[in-house]
């Protein structure tokens, strides 16, 4: 049977491709020669991880190895002849490997980075997201130097170029059989160093500040609505573009009104009489009181729907719809005469009156007999 490739990536003879790949990184990672330098067989154990991973990937040479134990001629493995190839996708992870051993993968010159993005909450009542509204906030946070603009160096110098890279922003060495890049410690991967560094700011280009805003906030928002506003954020380095201000928006909840989605739902109270014989009532809406006809023989918990006096849209000039709860409240505290009346009125009302009651009481029965 000759190597056994399954053992060797510590796999199972069912693995799927995506496992199979998965150990095989795990597997390189773990054994490559450059971790275990002095030891006598490092080299030729990651040279049979990559052995076992060619057949294993490849469907064809798999079905081969796994009937036959060894793979054809020309193939570069035992049962062919050949002699040690590398995995055809060890370039995938290179980078890891790199950045395990030696803490970070090569690069070119960087360029200055622009500054990190900000983000501050706000909450706002709920009348603000119906009706928009300007707030000014603070937002502490790096600004450039004025008396370097940035730069870092001393007023009247500029920054010089790297003399241990050269200006190339990075540093080569050799580690094994491998020739690696890494940003220069000198200069971070700038190119250039600080040769006299701006007092007020200590070189770095930066002081830390607190700027005050003015916002607009649009109507319609909602809780969780973000708006950005450009060039607000951190300071960039050495001159490049400031990040951007994202302000997160929390609207407080509202003693009457409650929000879903555009539309704005509210519970209106009314009394035993009015819903019985119907009546005119005021509702509040977001645009002030209206006045609104309830029908007689009204029940508790009807929703009436007013178009079009809901919340302003955030995407256009379309507005939600008002919808109103009716609640029907029994009178509490009655007088004497109060009572009577309502007994006498009891004692007039019949099955026809009360439908649903009347349909309740013949269900029962149904269930009952």
């Amino acid at each position: 049977m000759g190597k056994d490739y399954y053992e060797i990536l510590g796999i199972s003879r069912g693995a799927s491709p995506e496992e199979i790949k998965k150990s095989y990184r795990k597997m390189a990672l773990k054994h490559h020669p450059d971790k275990h330098k002095g030891e006598a067989h490092a080299e030729e154990n990651f040279k049979e991880i990559n052995e076992a991973y060619e057949v294993l990937k490849d469907p064809n040479k798999k079905a081969q190895y796994d009937q036959f134990g060894s793979v054809g001629p020309g193939t570069g493995f035992p049962g062919g002849g050949g002699g040690y190839q590398q995995g055809g996708d060890f370039g995938d992870f290179f980078g890891d490997i790199f950045s395990d051993i030696f803490g970070g993968g090569g690069g070119r010159r960087r360029g200055p980075i622009r500054g990190s993005d900000l983000r501050y909450d706000i909450h706002i009542p709920f009348t603000d997201a119906a009706y928009g509204s300007t707030k000014k906030i603070q937002i502490p946070r790096t600004e450039n130097c004025s008396e370097c603009n940035g730069s870092g160096a001393k007023k009247g110098t500029s920054p010089v170029t790297c003399s241990k890279c050269s200006g190339s922003g990075q540093t080569t060495f050799k580690q094994g059989f491998f020739s690696v890049s890494r940003p220069c410690g000198g200069c971070h991967g700038t190119g250039q160093r600080i040769k006299e560094p701006c007092r007020p700011c200590s070189g770095s280009g930066h002081v830390r500040k607190t700027k005050t805003l003015s916002i607009n906030i649009p109507k319609g928002v909602d809780t969780g609505s973000r708006l950005r506003i450009t060039g607000e954020g951190e300071a960039g380095e050495r001159g490049a573009p400031y990040g951007d201000l994202y302000v997160v928006l929390h609207v407080e909840q509202h003693p009457i009104f409650r929000r879903e989605g555009d539309d704005i739902i509210c519970e209106v109270p009314i009394g035993y009489t009015q819903a019985a014989l119907g009546a005119e009532i005021e509702v509040p809406t977001i645009d002030g009181k209206l006045k609104f006809k309830v029908p007689a023989g009204t029940q508790t918990g009807k929703v009436f729907t007013i178009k079009g006096k809901g919340m302003p849209s955030i995407r256009g000039s379309r507005r939600g719809n008002h919808h109103v709860i009716v609640t029907i409240e029994t009178p509490t505290k009655l007088n004497k005469k109060q009572k009577e009346l309502l007994r006498e009125f009891a004692e007039s009302i019949n099955e026809e009156t009360l439908p649903k009651k009347k349909s309740f009481l013949k269900k029962v029965k149904e269930i009952l007999e």
